[in-house]
């Protein structure tokens, strides 16, 4: 027979451990000594010591669940319940009873974190769904339906309530994008009928300036052809393509008559001479607006340079094309000044850089926290391979970063 301070072995190579509720049996040796028998049940007690240890390290250092935690208890407790060990059983029970109160404690922590993110969430939204109310009533058509797309973007990366909460929000939020663009839908479809009655009135005025282009009644019919101006700036913009045209048409029978009264009144070759110089060193003046460095500023001064122009009167017929187009080059490259302006603010564009920067830094941030707790938990073999993740997620951050830095953030 054989023994220590918690174990012993009898005669019949019965193994028992010794307990607060008297000697338990382990199990029974036949293969070897006593002390065989003893050593190979102190073994199973340091397995389960082991064991213990590494739970009590993951729960102290990474993000395991209360429920899995719990289930790795019960299964070390069952363990040392049924005795299969020599040794200080109950230091054990003690320490999984520790571990118990520890997980109790972390899953209290983590419902109160729930509701803290619950609560956020829900004032989030509630923000989400005023701003989008008021949204609902403005007539800022482009940049109100920008921040509402970007809101809907918002909402969508946050965490979900209960579900009668969430329906009510929501359901708030849709009501006013509906509501929206139900206003917005009018208001265009009203301008398309005004375009409409634009292209009507323009259409009569082509007609009538068409009917004009061949009369000889200079004085009077001139005067028609400013009336007729008067009338067309004061119809509106007729739809994009129609407005094109009928400009076309329209301009083209004032030619018409313009140059058939030119070719009467010869001794106006020399007004309409100067009146070409006049408008080169205008061209030659507003040319020097390019490249465009003070959008505002050249502008201003375009605008200066072509109420001048309009002052000046008519030009030779043959010298007209090349010294507009002069004037049209730049205002063409104002204009694309403008959209280039326009597009480097757009605020849908940003908000979308932003998001995609926020989500990428989350993913990294998420990433090194994972390589770290992989680390602390020995488990270096998914800590290189989150390495190499991260690597991969670290370089789309900083291109991302790199995008928005462009829009000037």
């Amino acid at each position: 027979m054989s023994s220590d301070p918690w174990g012993r072995v009898d005669e019949t190579g019965t193994v028992y451990v010794r307990t607060a509720e008297g000697e338990q049996v382990v199990g029974s040796w036949q293969a070897g000594t006593p002390e065989e028998a003893l050593a190979y049940f102190e073994r199973k007690y340091e397995g389960l010591v082991v064991e213990i240890g590494l739970l009590e390290r993951r729960v102290k250092t990474t993000d395991l669940s209360a429920k899995d935690a719990q289930a790795a208890i019960d299964h070390l407790r069952q363990q040392v319940d049924e005795h299969h060990a020599v040794g200080d059983l109950q230091a054990l029970r003690v320490r999984l009873d520790a571990l118990v109160a520890t997980v109790d404690k972390r899953r209290e922590e983590r419902k109160a974190q729930r509701a803290k993110q619950t609560d956020e969430a829900r004032k989030a939204k509630e923000a989400l769904v005023a701003e989008a109310e008021e949204l609902a009533q403005s007539e800022q058509w482009r940049s109100a339906g920008e921040r509402l797309r970007a809101l809907v973007d918002t909402w969508k990366g946050l965490p979900r309530l209960d579900r009668k909460s969430d329906d009510e929000l929501w359901h708030r939020f849709s009501h006013a994008r509906s509501a929206f663009s139900k206003r917005r839908k009018a208001h265009f479809a009203s301008l398309d009928a005004q375009r409409e009655e634009a292209r009507r009135t323009k259409e009569k005025l082509v007609a009538e300036a068409e009917a004009l282009s061949g009369s000889t009644d200079w004085g009077v019919t001139a005067a028609r052809y400013r009336d007729l101006m008067a009338q067309w700036k004061a119809a509106g913009r007729a739809q994009r393509e129609a407005e094109d045209d009928l400009w076309n048409r329209f301009r083209g029978a004032q030619d018409v008559f313009f140059a058939a009264r030119s070719g009467v009144f010869a001794e106006r070759d020399a007004e309409q001479a100067e009146n070409l110089k006049l408008k080169e060193e205008l061209a030659a003046e507003a040319e020097k607006l390019v490249p465009v460095t003070d959008l505002k500023a050249a502008r201003a001064a375009f605008r200066s340079i072509n109420e001048r122009w309009e002052a000046i009167g008519h030009v030779p017929r043959d010298a007209r094309p090349k010294v507009e187009g002069r004037m049209h080059a730049v205002e063409r490259a104002l204009q694309e000044s403008e959209e280039n302006e326009w597009r480097r603010t757009n605020p849908e564009a940003r908000a979308r850089a932003e998001g995609l920067t926020g989500q990428l830094q989350a993913a990294v941030d998420k990433l090194r926290g994972q390589i770290d707790a992989a680390r602390a938990s020995g488990n270096n073999a998914r800590a290189d391979k989150l390495a190499k993740e991260l690597e991969g997620r670290q370089a789309l951050l900083d291109q991302a970063l790199k995008g928005l830095h462009e829009f000037g953030g």
